[in-house]
């Protein structure tokens, strides 16, 4: 029998009704005849009750016993679906990420999964089990204890038991309808995307786009499984949703794909560097030490031995990154003037594939966002992407002019860049 594996959300389990929904979606592709391998995510809001529990009780709190109380929410839920498939006649069996087993590795909260064997769940679908449903984010360390894969890992994990049991597609349920070219609730001008490559999908989840979470899409590229992103909450159809697959499987597409943005950033400038050999390894070595999610670096051209460095981060790692390099000010010989930190800006950025064999991009991005006088403060690109660091204030403008500038609305019959 072919396999499918279906991945169902925190709002699309979040009550008994939703579950039930569920549980008739997931019947109609058992009727088409597959094997199928639902996960579950826990019912909505309750991880974050669950985390609260842990924080109120134990501030510095032991990450095996973090992992035990926040994988229980899943546990329910498959529970709770796997009853309601079998009162639709439907034979189903619920399994937690330890009973697979979900083998991975150590790092609690943020483990990664490292096998996942089949011969188990071989023998039980032989056996005459039509749906597995499994707890997603959770699986078992080496030592036995149950680990989880961090926050939004039940697209990982859904991924994972597709690329382990060859699945004809992974179907992603979630509360939107698929990928657009930007955030609906930004313009109204977005537009859902059929298709979209590999590579765009990551940039654009990498750049703040929330649909599926990066480690999925980067798992999905690797082994070549075919995603679909679509909701739980309209009728199914053949040519639902967005489907995330290998760049040789569209037949056309824009040059840009979408826009994607990050609200909450900040940029910080070391002023006068010594320009050294070593002195960037004592600057980010701290940062790292210290969990400071450095992104965008720009080093200035060195003038009498002495430059300036910027770097973007989220605007809640402000405080740490000023300690850390402060700190790092006392040990090294790092002998900076000033350090002078922005958390005023946000991190705009269009991707597409297409930028790859298209001159012009760049000048049209800069082009859009001057004629709405927006100054950009940092700029990063690579082959696909290219993003830029703006006045927060400006940021839905800046989205909605470049939405705007390489006409996503339209298609893959949009604007031509070189034009």
């Amino acid at each position: 029998m072919p396999r499918l594996v279906m991945k169902f959300g925190g709002t699309s389990v979040a009550n008994l009704d939703r579950i039930r929904r569920v549980a008739k979606r997931v019947g109609v592709e058992v009727a088409r005849g597959y094997d199928v391998i639902v996960v579950v995510s826990a019912m909505s809001g309750k991880t974050n009750e669950l985390v609260g529990w842990v924080n109120e009780t134990s501030p510095l709190y032991d990450a095996r016993e973090y992992d035990a109380v926040v994988s229980s929410g899943e546990n329910v839920t498959a529970g709770l679906l796997a009853l309601t498939l079998q009162q639709n006649g439907i034979e189903a069996r619920s399994w937690q990420g330890w009973q697979v087993p979900v083998r991975t590795s150590a790092a609690h909260s943020s483990a990664r999964i490292e096998e996942i064997p089949t011969a188990n769940f071989d023998a039980r679908f032989e056996g005459g089990m039509q749906v597995a449903v499994v707890a997603g984010f959770q699986g078992i360390s080496p030592e036995g204890r149950i680990t989880t894969l961090g926050r939004g890992g039940s697209d990982t994990t859904a991924v994972a038991f597709a690329a382990a049991f060859g699945a004809e597609r992974c179907d992603i349920y979630t509360d939107v309808d698929g990928v657009y070219t930007t955030d609906p609730r930004i313009t109204s001008k977005a537009r859902k995307l059929d298709r979209i490559a590999f590579e765009e999908m990551l940039e654009l989840a990498s750049l703040g786009a929330k649909v599926l979470q990066t480690r999925s899409v980067e798992l999905a590229m690797r082994y070549k499984v075919r995603l679909r992103v679509l909701s739980s909450f309209e009728e199914l159809s053949d040519d639902a949703g967005t489907l995330v697959c290998d760049e040789e499987d569209i037949m056309e597409s824009n040059v840009i794909a979408g826009v994607a943005f990050v609200r909450d950033e900040a940029k910080m400038t070391l002023i006068s560097v010594a320009d050294r050999p070593g002195v960037s390894a004592a600057i980010f070595g701290p940062l790292a030490e210290a969990g400071v999610n450095v992104d965008m670096i720009v080093q200035n051209i060195a003038e009498d031995g002495r430059t300036d460095m910027t770097f973007s981060l989220p605007v809640d790692h402000v405080a740490r990154a000023e300690k850390a390099v402060r700190d790092a000010m006392d040990r090294e010989e790092i002998n900076f003037h000033d350090l002078i930190a922005d958390e005023g800006v946000s991190k705009v950025s269009v991707v597409g594939i297409g930028m790859r064999s298209h001159a012009g991009v760049a000048a049209r991005m800069f082009s859009a966002l001057s004629a709405e006088g927006i100054n950009i403060k940092v700029i990063t690109t690579s082959e696909i992407k290219i993003s830029v660091l703006i006045d927060r204030k400006y940021m839905e403008l800046a989205v909605q002019a470049l939405h705007d500038a390489f006409e996503l609305e339209k298609g893959a019959a949009g604007a031509d860049v070189t034009g």
